[in-house]
């Protein structure tokens, strides 16, 4: 059994944190108000105050006293809400209060937004903060995410980061997001990833990798047109797909995860709908 901390217990982090619970660890879950600790507890998880807004010594006061061996990040970009640039910074104040408080390992749920704007399969090291900069095919989102990365790579703590593709499941049917999809493209991979696999592959990964960084994204898929096209139909919507084009686009590779002895609950992203 482990002592665990999930900071950030969202969409994502909540349901992990009771898969961990139900293999025996103990586990504590992070949120920013004390509204949310409440829901958390309510659920019937530990839950503790954090909000990485604060000041430095704030955060290590609220950890320290958690005991974390092993903790997870599962808080969001916040690129929608115009907060990106913050989240690097979020990201040293959180691994400089880990160190301070001997957590043993960091699991970083990253993105899969990192990779250059290339039509080509993208591995693991396609991405890093070296290879981003002063180079235009990388955003500028993901080089908040990169430096965000670093932090982490460069704290001398054992760590795993996630690079998670589109992420779906409850609350989050891809039919949802055809509203605000501009086009879709006939030869641009749909890069999706279920939400039984982002947990499935967030608990593997604590234990099967050290200093390391994984894809996380479903092994086998098809465009974006006829995926979305699918999910409405599924779904019964009377939505129809925005513009389609012919645009290529980049493929996230999942093999590292899977040589390295992951199995996906989905091989394909049309099952996940």
């Amino acid at each position: 059994m482990k002592n665990i901390v999930i900071v950030g217990a969202g969409w994502l982090g909540q349901p992990l944190g009771h898969c961990l619970s139900n293999l025996g660890h103990s586990v504590i879950a992070t949120r920013t108000t004390q509204h949310g600790c409440d829901e958390i507890t309510q659920s019937g998880l530990n839950s503790a105050l954090l909000n990485l807004n604060n000041p430095l010594e704030e955060i290590r006061t609220a950890i320290a006293p958690l005991n974390a061996e092993l903790l997870f990040g599962c808080f969001p970009p916040g690129f929608r809400k115009g907060n990106g640039d913050q989240y690097a910074q979020h990201w040293l104040k959180l691994v400089s209060a880990a160190k301070a408080s001997k957590v043993k390992k960091i699991v970083m749920i990253s993105s899969t937004t990192v990779y250059p704007n290339q039509p080509k399969d993208m591995s693991e090291e396609c991405a890093s903060l070296d290879k981003a900069t002063d180079n235009p095919d990388f955003s500028d989102n993901a080089r908040v995410m990169l430096l965000a990365e670093q932090h982490l790579i460069n704290s001398g703590l054992d760590y795993t980061i996630i690079r998670c593709s589109g992420l779906i499941g409850p609350e989050r049917h891809p039919s949802r997001f055809v509203s605000k999809l501009r086009q879709v493209s006939t030869q641009a991979p749909a890069n999706m990833l279920h939400l039984n696999d982002a947990i499935g592959i967030s608990v593997f990964a604590a234990s099967h990798f050290s200093q390391q960084i994984i894809n996380a994204t479903t092994p086998n898929t098809t465009n974006k047109a006829e995926f979305y096209q699918t999910a409405l139909e599924r779904m019964q919507s009377e939505d129809t797909l925005p513009e389609t084009v012919s645009v290529a686009d980049k493929r996230i590779m999942a093999d590292k995860a899977i040589d390295h002895g992951y199995r996906f609950h989905f091989q394909h992203t049309l099952e996940t709908i």
